[in-house]
């Protein structure tokens, strides 16, 4: 396969394209995000599963740019309320509603459960889209359980409410170096700039 010009990564979130971009920099091709690629579009992600969601978001721009995209789907899930939010994790309780508010009410939900009660996770799903038609998929997790109230101000979303025991804090907590090695996003990222360099 000849080296492409740049790879699109399917987000506007630049919070995001920080950590995609320090994670992917030795793939040797530039990563674009869909504002700088010039993208716009508006993609209804109806799969099922983290999967299903990150898939269709790669295989919708790579058929419009004809570059290879990569796209993810993110979430959290809180096991003692049935894996919620999961797939639905940015649009919890509408998607105008702050993460404050959110974090607050699934911690509020979680007032009578105790210990291993609280375990939750992070998971990423990272689908590769390539013009010639295959697709490819990593997953990532970072297991903790779900603290007493926020804690830290680094990172965004749900981060300030997953602690994770062997660290000692939450994700919000961390630096970015640091979540960077153990999160759900660097892990799948890892993976998924694994299986690109064996077919670039």
């Amino acid at each position: 396969m000849n080296k492409p010009e740049k790879i699109i990564f399917a987000t506007g979130n630049e919070d995001k394209m920080k950590e995609i971009r320090m994670i992917l920099k030795d793939v040797g091709i530039p990563i674009e995000s869909l504002k700088d690629a010039g993208v716009e579009v508006d993609i209804v992600e109806d799969g099922k599963t983290f999967e299903e969601n990150a898939i269709i978001k790669a295989k919708a721009v790579m058929e419009m740019t004809g570059c290879i995209t990569l796209a993810d789907d993110s979430g959290l899930e809180v096991d003692y309320i049935n894996k919620e939010p999961g797939i639905y994790s940015a649009r919890y309780l509408g998607r105008d509603t702050s993460y404050e508010e959110k974090n607050q009410n699934i911690i509020d939900r979680l007032k009578d459960a105790k210990g291993d009660e609280r375990s939750a996770r992070f998971v990423c799903v990272i689908a590769a889209a390539l013009p010639d038609g295959r697709i490819l998929t990593a997953r990532g997790t970072i297991e903790g359980v779900i603290g007493y109230e926020e804690k830290g101000h680094n990172g965004f979303g749900y981060d300030p409410i997953l602690y994770v025991p062997e660290y000692g804090m939450t994700t919000g907590e961390m630096t970015m170096e640091d979540k960077n090695k153990i999160s759900h996003r660097g892990k799948a990222l890892t993976e998924i700039r694994r299986k690109l360099k064996e077919i670039l």
